[in-house]
């Protein structure tokens, strides 16, 4: 099933231009790491979800490539457009395979399988 997002159609080409630009840089920083790397883990300092993720990977002695983005205080612009490009609401984003799994909780499900 196919998320919904508003139609390019639907968007005025000043605002389409903006949108498609940002923070572009990020979101091409992961696309990069997850086509790279088996498996990856987006988060942010202070967030006890992305420990617990990172834990159970390491736990499995997976490895994993961490990419980080600010603190509850610092670079929410560039994790808004993390969200907003992946669909997924919250920390981490944990990719595998080039696939997004979901966060901690999701992850620890994949993991049973």
């Amino acid at each position: 099933m196919e998320r919904l997002t508003l139609a390019s159609a639907q968007v005025e080409s000043t605002a389409l231009s903006f949108i498609s630009q940002n923070h572009n840089d990020t979101v091409k920083e992961i696309i990069s790491a997850i086509t790279s790397n088996k498996v990856v883990v987006v988060g942010m300092a202070q967030n006890p979800v992305v420990r617990k993720a990172k834990k159970t990977l390491e736990a499995k002695k997976l490895d994993y490539t961490y990419l980080s983005y600010g603190s509850y205080t610092s670079k929410w612009q560039q994790r808004l457009a993390i969200k907003l490009w992946s669909g997924w609401p919250t920390f981490p984003q944990v990719f595998i395979d080039g696939k997004l799994v979901g966060g901690a909780k999701e992850l620890i499900e994949f993991l049973k399988e």
